[in-house]
């Protein structure tokens, strides 16, 4: 276990959900990042394919996340990613650090990360550059908002 991440309780490991949003059926890229960050010592809850926001969004606060990844590939970012931000900030969830990875055209970043996603990670990243995002930015467990 990596001591550098800034967690308020040490013993408790980062929770992460990946999920697949939209109708893309590639879900290598995603089962990658999940087993990364479960090498990294995160534990990761993987949804699978084909969620939609409220579904995504759901699992997370059940699951009680302080990261979700969205891995799209399908190009429909431009109109899952507001979804899910809206449903976070609805349900009292905004807290929970949004990152995104997959194929996303560079005149769109602007935009995903005016609706409040942290970073997005395209295709090449390295593994480490998501993990120590995750563990630099990641908000602590029980800090109230």
């Amino acid at each position: 276990m990596n001591a550098s991440h800034n967690t308020a309780d040490q013993n408790q490991p980062i929770r992460v959900l990946v999920a697949k949003p939209g109708l893309d059926g590639h879900d290598r890229g995603a089962k990658v990042i999940a087993r990364a960050l479960r090498d990294a010592g995160m534990e990761v809850i993987y949804t699978g394919l084909r969620q939609t926001p409220e579904m995504i969004v759901n699992a997370s606060i059940q699951e009680d996340v302080q990261c979700i990844g969205l891995s799209i590939l399908s190009g429909a970012h431009n109109a899952i990613v507001p979804r899910v931000m809206a449903l976070l900030k609805e349900r009292g969830a905004d807290d929970i650090l949004v990152v995104v990875g997959g194929t996303i055209p560079a005149q769109d970043i602007e935009f995903l990360k005016q609706q409040g996603v942290a970073a997005i990670f395209g295709p090449g990243t390295p593994l480490e550059t998501t993990i120590d995002f995750i563990r630099a930015n990641v908000k602590p467990r029980g800090v109230p908002a």
